[in-house]
């Protein structure tokens, strides 16, 4: 017998195989009516889990969110096609119990089998290796309600209650936009600095220069006044022009500073996550 403390935990586990892989989600759990012990469950699978196969729940192990079996996956999907309608007659748990009779170690069932006043049970006697107590297969025809307690009913979300019949795929977007901030700083500065200056300044200057003239009426008082024979001399002062420097300060332009908006490219990259929907069962059409 598989023991669990809660079999409602298991209503929406994904179900693995021996080999560890997938085979569905858990839709319905069937439990023995006299012990209360889990036997049948049912496991979603097809397209968008529209599917019921029925496994056994001898030796499974739960782990986290997963729900291991000790039958593998081509077993599950060719069990006998038995429809998940919260009551299991006389003929389909004999046929159960006949097909996965190597698993439970069982040739088959005895007994009686059918459904108990309104609320959908379907017992039967299991074999010796279950303990050969009365099982019994409940679920609430009515009510949409396992006897593990979840809300179950078309277009649930198996790891919740009711949703729609979709499920809705989200994705990261890259949204890429600018701030300001500081980049650098520019200063102005002034200094002094020294260099040669030449220019080319036009100067005069004075030169002697002697000029004769003869003696004539005009002139000849002039020339006989004095003695006739003397020494004299004479003296004329020269004038020459020199360069002469002076230096002023004048304002000879205005600069300051500014600034001005410069277009660029630049790519950036980021990881974004994505949602995808993977479809786990026969028959998948998209």
């Amino acid at each position: 017998m598989t023991n669990f403390s809660d079999p409602a935990t298991l209503i929406g586990q994904t179900v693995i195989d021996s080999d560890g892989d997938k085979i569905g989600k858990v839709g319905q759990v069937y439990l023995d009516d006299r012990t209360g012990e889990p036997l049948w469950v049912a496991i979603r699978t097809g397209l968008f889990g529209n599917k019921d196969s029925f496994a056994p729940l001898r030796g499974a192990q739960q782990s986290g969110d997963e729900l291991r079996l000790t039958v593998d996956k081509q077993t599950v999907k060719d069990a006998p096609n038995i429809d998940e309608d919260g009551h299991l007659n006389d003929d389909e748990q004999q046929t159960l119990f006949e097909y996965y009779s190597a698993y439970l170690g069982t040739s088959g069932t005895s007994g009686t089998t059918g459904t108990t006043g309104t609320t959908g049970r379907a017992t039967a006697d299991t074999d010796a290796d279950y303990g050969r107590t009365d099982a019994t297969a409940r679920t609430s025809g009515t009510t949409g309600l396992t006897d593990a307690g979840v809300e179950g009913g078309p277009g649930r979300d198996t790891s919740g209650p009711n949703t729609d019949d979709a499920m809705t795929r989200s994705e990261e977007r890259l949204n890429v936009g600018t701030e300001r901030q500081e980049a650098g700083r520019a200063r102005l500065r002034k200094y002094v600095v020294t260099e040669n200056v030449q220019q080319t300044v036009p100067v005069s200057h004075e030169e002697v220069r002697i000029e004769r003239e003869p003696i004539t009426d005009a002139n000849r008082g002039a020339a006989l006044d004095g003695p006739a024979i003397s020494e004299e001399e004479h003296e004329v002062t020269l004038h020459a022009e020199r360069p002469v420097v002076e230096k002023e300060a004048v304002p000879v332009e205005r600069v300051r500073m500014g600034t001005e908006t410069v277009q660029d490219q630049e790519t950036v990259s980021s990881e974004v996550r994505k949602e995808q929907i993977d479809v786990d069962g026969d028959n998948t059409t998209r």
